[in-house]
């Protein structure tokens, strides 16, 4: 059975950081790229960041780079978004999912599986 287990959120100062991680099983973690979205209420899920778990490259959204880093410890089939100067507009829920094209493209069509949503929230 194929899990996706998104956990790490929580409540942040504006400025602040947190981790969110992504325990993945039930399928070949190194074949698939692994991608983590956002939905904020009343608006539409966005792609946030990727990273390919076969040889480590990434993909960002114009909006969070240079404050997120996504990284893999492919050892644990588990996927990280560090997301720091957090800012209120970075306030959603959260999902990982999983693609098995190993594309870097962060668009909702793309991706196989996805996870339950953690909720970060950020006050101003």
């Amino acid at each position: 059975e194929v899990q996706l287990q998104a956990s790490g959120g929580g409540l942040v100062q504006a400025g602040g950081s947190l981790r969110l991680s992504c325990a993945a099983s039930g399928f070949t973690f190194d074949a698939y790229a692994i991608g983590w979205f956002r939905q904020a209420p009343g608006k539409e899920r966005e792609g946030v960041s990727c990273i390919s778990s076969s040889d480590g490259s990434t993909s960002y959204a114009d909006s969070v780079k240079g404050r997120f880093t996504i990284s893999s410890d492919n050892a644990k089939n588990t996927v990280y978004l560090q997301m720091n100067s957090l800012k209120p507009e970075d306030t959603a829920v959260y999902y990982c999912a999983a693609n098995s094209h190993g594309s870097l493209v962060i668009t909702d069509e793309y991706y196989d599986y996805w996870g339950q949503g953690t909720q970060v929230t950020v006050s101003s």
